[in-house]
């Protein structure tokens, strides 16, 4: 299929869909508007798009990265229309369903690039690991701590600090995150990485917007970062890479 983006009228029926879908978990998705010329446009370049699954955010955000670029998209960030079709294109790897074939839509903007809140902007389930990556491109595994998880799953870590752009495409916050919380011989997170426990992603959230009053964060390195976490990060520092 030709990559294509929606019209306004797109983005209104597929926002409807959502909606009906948290209300009804076994409705089908509407895939008929992918090819509906009354609400679609193709891209330029006549760039094909395939189903397809992704192993992880990291792969998804690679994916995109790589397709939007052949495309020649300007500024795709900015493109809603664009990233709500591609969300019902990949509508079974961005909101799978159950066993009993039920859906769990979950908040909007995990479906819907919300383009004017920066603080929800990456929480698009297509959009944030697209933006991660690209901010990581020399070395996507600095940022491996949000981009581990499924693609419909982004996790605690990705959730806490894609809240702020100024922390999710600093070099030093995702390095230090990934020396943190990943354990790679495990391919995955750490034990209590998520959880609420002392010196978890969410307290390094909470001290890192507190740290950038006084820090110039994107002149530290992920050591000299990790050195000024107080000891309550031990217990994940210790272990870090």
């Amino acid at each position: 299929m030709k990559l294509c983006r929606f019209n306004a009228d797109g983005v209104k029926a597929f926002a409807m869909y959502r909606a009906r879908l948290a209300l009804e978990p076994t409705l089908a998705p509407p895939l008929g508007l992918l090819t509906d010329p009354a609400v679609t446009e193709t891209l330029p370049g006549n760039v094909e798009v395939v189903v397809r699954s992704f192993a992880n955010r990291l792969e998804a955000g690679l994916f995109f990265n790589e397709l939007l670029d052949k495309a020649g998209t300007n500024l795709p960030e900015r493109d809603q229309g664009l990233w709500t079709w591609l969300t019902l294109f990949y509508f079974d790897e961005v909101c799978p369903a159950d066993g009993f074939g039920r859906r769990d839509p979950k908040d909007e903007a995990r479906l819907i690039p919300i383009l004017d809140n920066h603080q929800r902007f990456y929480r698009h389930l297509l959009v944030g690991p697209f933006l991660i990556v690209r901010a990581h491109r020399d070395s996507p595994q600095r940022a491996i701590a949000m981009l581990c998880n499924p693609l419909w799953k982004p996790g605690e870590i990705a959730e806490q600090l894609a809240s702020r752009k100024e922390l999710v495409t600093n070099r030093a916050v995702a390095e230090a995150a990934t020396q943190l919380y990943y354990d790679p011989a495990k391919t995955s997170f750490k034990r209590g990485a998520g959880s609420d426990v002392r010196g978890a992603a969410r307290r390094l959230a909470t001290l890192l917007n507190q740290l950038d009053l006084t820090w110039y964060l994107y002149g530290l390195s992920a050591t000299e970062l990790l050195q000024l976490l107080p000891k309550e990060f031990d217990r994940f520092r210790q272990r870090a890479a």
